[in-house]
């Protein structure tokens, strides 16, 4: 039964809005007059196969996190029987957002059209991109899309905590460095031209910390907004030229040649591409094309280049795990663990594991880079800051000797 939004009046002359399934748009009005509501327009969510509503042009209605759990109740409810039309048309129901109710029930009207449920998705690409949708035709191909959705759910919330455990660790370490480097520029810029000032029209030569202090003190407040413009110039031009895929690709090898965040560059990447090769292949997708659509989640275009060559390797006939060995931007145990998945024909189990393992790692290298740069900015600050104050007692304690 198709879908409609409706603007209507009540009683009290206030607007209401929502949606309601009715046969025809001359039914969905009748519906509305029962309700005691007057129609201004109803018009259909989705008026033809692979559609797109009006909301869903504007900005994303899922964002990660909400896709993952969006992901597990559908996942649920197909699991435990109930058809995917009604699943839809229960969590269409239950959301109390607009948009997402809009959504929803433009799914469940392209499912009851006669369309798959991955060709529903295909109409919102913003929300659903193309793995997920290759997992949900597995599914419906297979005749196993609640389990499908469940694994899908269970990757979307490992992909999420991984990242938000890598930015956690990195988070206290950059709000410190930006708290340092406002107090520095507010010690330069203000705090020692003040108190130095005094000093200054002192015959006497300064201390040779003070001058230097004094002199970058000038310094910053002179051309401190050319050296900004300058780094905005350069940060814009740079990301200018990473629209080049050349440069990007060359920009991406070097980052990975980094001492710590190369690696933790690295082992992000693999595990993402692991994890998704082992979900795509355990759903039944053909490996060449999850392959292909695992390459296009790896954010690093070197690896991501490195991945697609040996996807040509396989297709030319060539194993997995001896394409991916042959790559050495990706981890060992991936390649380790792709050629046992091959020899005991669980490739998708050996994939998951060597994600997690990859993951597991990730983490802990993302802590300890943590808990080493915490302390290590302290005293960076505490040295700085030291200086600073140095700068500004010596020709204080020069005073008290020349008093004496």
């Amino acid at each position: 039964m198709p879908a409609y939004r409706y603007d209507a009046l009540d009683a009290r002359g206030k607007t209401a809005t929502g949606l309601l399934d009715a046969d025809s748009a001359r039914a969905a009005r009748a519906q509305l007059r029962a309700q005691s509501l007057v129609p201004l327009a109803v018009e259909p969510v989705a008026a033809a196969s692979g559609s797109q509503p009006p909301a869903l042009k504007t900005r994303r209605v899922f964002g990660r996190t909400g896709l993952a759990v969006w992901t597990r109740q559908l996942a649920g409810l197909v699991a435990s029987g109930l058809p995917l039309e009604r699943a839809l048309t229960a969590l269409a129901d239950e959301t109390d957002q607009p948009r997402q109710r809009e959504l929803v029930a433009h799914l469940r009207s392209e499912v009851n059209a006669g369309s798959s449920f991955a060709r529903a998705l295909a109409g919102a690409p913003r929300e659903f991109d193309e793995i997920y949708r290759a997992v949900v035709a597995a599914g419906e191909q297979s005749g196993a899309l609640g389990e499908v959705l469940e694994r899908l759910a269970d990757d979307l919330e490992q992909q999420q905590a991984l990242r938000a455990k890598v930015w956690g660790a990195m988070l206290y370490p950059g709000i410190v460095s930006a708290i340092a480097v406002v107090i520095v520029i507010f010690l330069v810029t203000y705090v020692v031209p003040q108190v130095a000032s005094v000093f200054t029209s002192s015959k006497r030569a300064l201390p040779w910390l003070t001058v230097a202090m004094l002199a970058t003190s000038s310094f910053v407040r002179q051309w401190g907004w050319a050296v900004l413009l300058a780094g905005a110039a350069g940060l814009v031009g740079f990301t200018l030229l990473r629209r080049n895929p050349e440069f990007r690709e060359r920009s991406d090898a070097l980052w990975l040649t980094l001492p710590l965040v190369g690696r933790l560059a690295r082992g992000y990447n693999a595990a993402r591409f692991g994890g998704t090769l082992a979900m795509l292949a355990g759903a039944g997708v053909p490996i060449l094309k999850a392959l292909q659509a695992a390459a296009e989640t790896l954010g690093n275009r070197a690896m991501r280049a490195d991945a697609l060559d040996a996807l040509a390797q396989v297709r030319e006939g060539a194993p997995l795990a001896s394409a991916l060995a042959a790559k050495k931007r990706f981890p060992a145990l991936l390649a380790m663990f792709a050629r046992l998945g091959e020899q005991t024909g669980q490739l998708p189990l050996m994939l998951a594991r060597a994600a997690q393992q990859q993951a597991g790692e990730v983490q802990r290298r993302a802590m300890a880079l943590a808990t080493l740069l915490e302390p290590l900015l302290v005293v960076a600050m505490g040295a700085v800051v030291l200086l600073i104050v140095l700068a500004v007692l010596l020709p204080i304690i020069q005073l008290n000797t020349w008093v004496k």
